[in-house]
């Protein structure tokens, strides 16, 4: 473990080394190694990006190297744990930023062959992010020309289009996972597109072209629970507001579609439910459950719309709903009187014939 601390921080510090006049001593030899060493960090991510133990430790010693790196270089910015996960690509933006790289360096960045067949060096960077930028151009192109309004074959193509693109990123066949392109192409997308109903639409599509694939072996799970899948899932989570947008405006049978589909959409689905409804408060004037301070919420009546969709999903689903919300309840008191606690309110609405 102390190895892989050490290999980090010194690969910290080379991303900040190669945004300095530093640069200019490098070879092809130097670059390589640095694309080598990005290359480790993000296999370090991927490894241990789920052990909350490892985590916490890298964290911690990123937030001591960032420290001193903030007071070595000017403008420096920090690196984060998730940063590790796109290691390269943040190398070779700082790369193509710096005005003292030279010529001979730029031109490698450019070059489009692979090296010894064992990694992806520095060569062919800049042309799979000219590539990333073009299909970026491409979907949003799409988008901004067609009704994209959800469900709909545009929408559909759109969707599907998408995924196939985050498959060629992430999967190791096509030379090895490129996660920081990956949420490149999504944030771009986000930038052209905005965060309406329509876009929500198109994320929403392409979680859903995998419902029917039925071709990828079990074992994968590339059917329903793919890399691309789970993906969009983590980046979603990244940008809340779309998430909100995506929970509150598509229609809620497709909602339930991917609730049925995937665990990990169920958990983030629950918590957003579970957050409306903490952002309600009892307008004893009006008699009835308002959104008080507060734009990313929906009224009493959406929110038990969500939750009765979801009762007659399965009998297994009504009975997950129904204890959670009574433990909700008993947590604000388990009392049956109206307006003193909006989970046993919503209870009661939902009882209701």
């Amino acid at each position: 473990m102390e190895a892989i601390v050490k290999n980090v921080e010194r690969t910290t510090e080379l991303l900040a080394v190669s945004q300095t006049e530093t640069v200019q001593r490098w070879d092809k030899q130097t670059l390589d190694r640095a694309f080598q060493w990005t290359q480790y960090c993000q296999h370090v991510y991927t490894r241990f990006h789920a052990n909350p133990t490892v985590r916490d430790i890298l964290e911690k010693q990123l937030q001591v190297t960032n420290e001193s790196l903030r007071t070595t270089f000017l403008g420096y910015t920090d690196i984060t744990f998730s940063d590790l996960s796109q290691c390269q690509h943040l190398l070779l933006v700082g790369l193509l930023n710096n005005a003292a790289v030279p010529s001979s360096v730029v031109k490698l960045l450019f070059d489009t062959i692979t090296v010894g067949g064992k990694y992806k060096d520095a060569t062919g960077h800049c042309t799979e992010l000219i590539e990333v930028k073009s299909a970026c151009k491409v979907l949003s192109a799409i988008y901004l020309k067609r009704s994209t309004s959800f469900p709909g074959p545009d929408a559909d193509v759109l969707g599907m289009t998408l995924m196939e693109m985050l498959d060629i990123l992430l999967s190791p066949a096509t030379g090895g996972s490129k996660v920081g392109l990956a949420g490149k192409l999504l944030d771009n997308l986000l930038q052209n597109c905005g965060e309406n109903e329509n876009f929500s639409g198109v994320v929403a599509a392409a979680l859903l072209s995998r419902k029917d694939n039925k071709t990828a072996a079990a074992t994968t799970k590339m059917a329903s629970e793919g890399v691309s899948f789970h993906f969009i899932l983590d980046w979603l989570q990244q940008h809340h507001s779309l998430l909100h947008n995506m929970c509150s405006t598509l229609p809620i049978g497709l909602l339930m579609d991917l609730y049925q589909q995937s665990v990990r959409f169920r958990v983030t689905y629950d918590d957003m439910l579970k957050q409306w409804g903490s952002q309600l408060e009892y307008d004893v004037g009006e008699e009835e459950w308002v959104q008080m301070d507060t734009t990313d919420g929906v009224s009493f009546k959406t929110l038990s719309d969500h939750y009765r969709s979801l009762l007659g999903a399965c009998p297994s689903t009504k009975e997950d709903v129904e204890r959670e919300l009574t433990e909700l309840k008993v947590a604000d008191g388990d009392f049956d009187v109206r307006g003193l606690s909006v989970w046993g309110d919503l209870l009661s609405e939902l009882n209701k014939v």
